[in-house]
């Protein structure tokens, strides 16, 4: 079971890749340091990617154990139907 560290540890990393978008979104950086600034998006969307699979794969498991509950894909309609903001 992951612990309280590593949920913080993801949303640390959410929050440094939303402000490593938002320095690239400026538009102000020099090249060499745009670059530098992407490959460190590109490391943390990967560390984000690997911890919601991690995540999806805890739930699946725990969905199959009980027995009782189906898994069901995931739609943009069911988060605009809640009012919740689509995650790209």
């Amino acid at each position: 079971m992951p612990s309280d560290q590593q949920a913080l540890d993801f949303e640390q990393t959410l929050r440094e890749l939303e402000s490593v978008v938002e320095r690239l979104e400026r538009g102000d950086l020099p090249l060499e340091e745009a670059l530098r600034v992407f490959e460190r998006g590109v490391d943390l969307t990967r560390q984000c990617q690997g911890a919601l699979r991690s995540a999806q794969q805890r739930v699946d498991a725990l969905m199959k154990r009980n027995g009782e509950l189906e898994p069901e894909p995931f739609s943009v309609s069911d988060t605009a139907r809640d009012g919740a903001t689509e995650v790209p």
